[in-house]
């Protein structure tokens, strides 16, 4: 007979994104802890399980579920592979627990008429047997069958509670009138780069640090080396393609170049160059080389234990070879002419955009995509991508999707500084990383509520922030004016609140000249050569150095939502910290927000947290400059001076 209604009530099933019309996201050996509402009418004994199993496979696995408390249901499990699962939720009524829990009762009570209840349980256990695939299990419940059947009370009730009957009885329910939740629920699982990362980000044309002249790819390795040396393990290049030179923008965006200015990589393409993909966005700059110059740098980075991420940046030149090919791809004026990109009240002349609602937009995007699977197919598995917000969302979810099925360990970074809703529907789509508004988040009241956000509510689950203190269009006030302090307290806040976080090349060495009123760097790099000494005293390498060293050796540091903000009195103090499941890693972080003044706060420490009591010692170590401290209870004592010692990161690392 076909059961015309579910046999349990399965509700409130977390995590679940949009109603499950969104994948939540994991890394390779992180755990999904599902929770639900489970319950039926009556007084039956109700089962759960966990199930869940890669997009594509038939046979599910699972792992029981645990009551915790008002009909709410825990279980978890543990990913292994980089690709896409899926998992749900199974319910079931219980009967041989509800039999043993009546029979167990009754007996108890002193009731001995239970010769019809021995009966009923038997066969509940004969059931199981013809259930059970294992020759010895299918045997041992015959024979507990056939003692409760005949056997005496007393022994029928020893068997009721013996663990052996109750494994055998879990291993072997009756499912049949099961209910699942449905659809199941999706989780991209991604390696494990896209949740732990330390981005170095810089122009191979300016690796060299010369004014008058530009580097090529062959010449980035001294500065690939200088980024590894500091702790970094991602190399970011802005485009490397083509620039166009109609409407070449010049030094501090002058709407005129002069000769020899090298132009705005984002203006990408020049069909004149003769380049052998014809000078689009799968071509590198003659200027930079060639594709076997970069094949041979990127096959020296991953040498070097690093990987290169390029940015995918959907702009063209005037001179794109896509302009005389598709004209019917970008917006037309009525005059018949393509409409250059404008952000009222700038204008960007030198840059066509893309029109990814057009009459033949299948055409289109399956171009783009090619762009991705081209540079793929010669090793690049990170991809920042350059204003996602103005493209259309079911776009990326197209893209991503599309290369992910052939390359599941590819990774993009959404740069997108753009509506709170928006940026949260471009991870939900499938952006593995995402920039973040902490360039402009400097007061500690909205440092806490903007990261318990990221790293404590629902966004946990789709939302990695990548932290950047400083991008190459973005210099803001705090880094303008606060000096050499002001970029240690951002390089500590991007490097502990997130696993993710990076910096733009000139972050270490403290570059703050900005254009009047702007948050623009004066003479930026976009506009042309920029002449640096590397080593510039002042400098902040061995203190980022060290920064990443601490994140490499501290796994609490290496994961995103272990964050939990305390108390400290002052207002110019922030205090958080990161522990491990196990508590064998943990970390507090103290910052002074401050870059002009010296600052000092009582704090509380969560001793709760590690098992300690008011008035017990413990010992941290200052992970920063090696100082170490005993400190007794909660209440505990810091001051921060910004020229000297803008921050603690102290280790617990001793309980007696």
């Amino acid at each position: 007979m076909v059961r015309a209604f579910p046999s349990a009530v399965i509700e409130n099933l977390q995590p679940l994104i949009d109603g499950g019309r969104y994948a939540i996201k994991r890394v390779i050996g992180e755990d999904l802890v599902v929770e639900a509402d489970i319950f039926k009418e009556g007084h039956d004994v109700v089962a759960a399980a966990l199930k869940w199993r890669m997009v594509g496979e038939i046979r599910w696995h699972e792992t029981p579920m645990k009551l915790i408390d008002n009909d709410r249901w825990r279980g978890g499990c543990t990913f292994y592979e980089n690709a896409i699962y899926e998992y749900t939720v199974e319910a079931w009524v219980d009967v041989f627990s509800g039999w043993q829990h009546e029979f167990s009762t009754k007996f108890e009570a002193g009731v001995r008429a239970l010769r019809s209840e021995a009966l009923e349980g038997a066969a509940l256990i004969e059931q199981a047997a013809e259930r059970a695939h294992d020759p010895h299990d299918v045997k041992r419940l015959c024979e507990i069958a056939q003692t409760v059947r005949t056997g005496a009370l007393e022994q029928v009730d020893a068997l009721v509670h013996s663990g052996e009957l109750e494994v055998l009885m879990a291993s072997y329910p009756d499912r049949s009138g099961a209910t699942q939740w449905a659809p199941p629920a999706r989780v991209v699982v991604d390696r494990l780069e896209a949740r732990t990362a330390a981005w170095y980000e810089f122009f191979p044309r300016s690796a060299e640090g010369k004014g008058d002249e530009g580097s090529k790819l062959r010449d980035c390795l001294p500065r690939i080396d200088d980024a590894k040396a500091m702790g970094f393990n991602v190399i970011y290049f802005p485009p490397i393609h083509p620039i166009g030179t109609t409407k070449r923008k010049g030094r501090n965006n002058s709407v005129i170049s002069q000769p020899g200015e090298p132009g705005v990589p984002y203006a990408i393409g020049n069909r004149h160059l003769g380049c052998p993909n014809g000078g689009g966005h799968k071509d590198v700059d003659p200027a930079l080389g060639t594709l076997e110059d970069f094949a041979w740098l990127e096959e020296e980075v991953r040498k070097r234990g690093l990987e290169i991420a390029l940015d995918f940046a959907i702009n063209c030149s005037p001179d794109h070879p896509y302009v005389a090919e598709h004209p019917e791809w970008f917006y037309a004026r009525p005059d018949g002419t393509i409409k250059f990109a404008e952000n009222p009240p700038k204008k960007y002349e030198d840059i066509y955009p893309l029109n990814f609602r057009c009459r033949n937009w299948p055409e289109l995007w399956a171009e783009m995509k090619s762009i991705i699977l081209f540079w793929v197919e010669r090793g690049v598995r990170i991809f920042r991508v350059d204003n996602p917000h103005t493209k259309p969302v079911p776009f990326w979810e197209y893209l991503i999707s599309g290369v992910r099925e052939e390359f599941p360990d590819t990774i993009f970074l959404s740069e997108a500084f753009t509506r709170p809703k928006m940026m949260k529907v471009l991870a939900k789509a499938g952006f593995n990383q995402s920039y973040t508004y902490f360039t402009w988040r400097n007061d500690k009241q909205e440092l806490i509520d903007y990261f318990t956000e990221l790293t404590q509510t629902e966004m946990r689950e789709y939302f990695r922030g990548n932290l950047w203190p400083n991008t190459p269009d973005i210099l803001p006030p705090i880094l303008q004016n606060g000096g050499r302090p002001a970029f240690m307290i951002r390089a500590v806040l991007a490097a502990t609140l997130s696993s993710l976080y990076g910096i733009y090349s000139g972050f270490e060495l403290c570059e703050n000249a900005a254009l009047p009123g702007r948050e623009e760097y004066f003479d930026s790099e976009k506009y042309q050569f920029k002449e640096r000494d590397w080593d510039e005293p002042g400098n902040i390498k061995e203190f980022v150095t060290r920064l990443n060293a601490i994140r490499r050796n501290n796994r609490a540091l290496q994961f995103y939502d272990n964050l939990h903000f305390y108390n400290a009195d002052n207002g110019a103090i922030l205090f958080y910290g990161k522990m491990t499941l196990a508590r064998d890693n943990i970390i507090f972080v103290v910052v002074n927000l401050d870059p002009y003044r010296r600052q000092h706060s009582m704090i509380d420490v969560a001793i709760e947290e590690f098992g300690r009591k008011e008035g017990e010692p413990y010992e941290v170590h200052d992970l920063l400059d090696d100082s170490r401290y005993t400190w007794y209870g909660r209440r505990n004592y810091v001051e921060l001076d910004p020229l000297s010692r803008p921050a603690h990161i102290f280790r617990v690392v001793r309980f007696d």
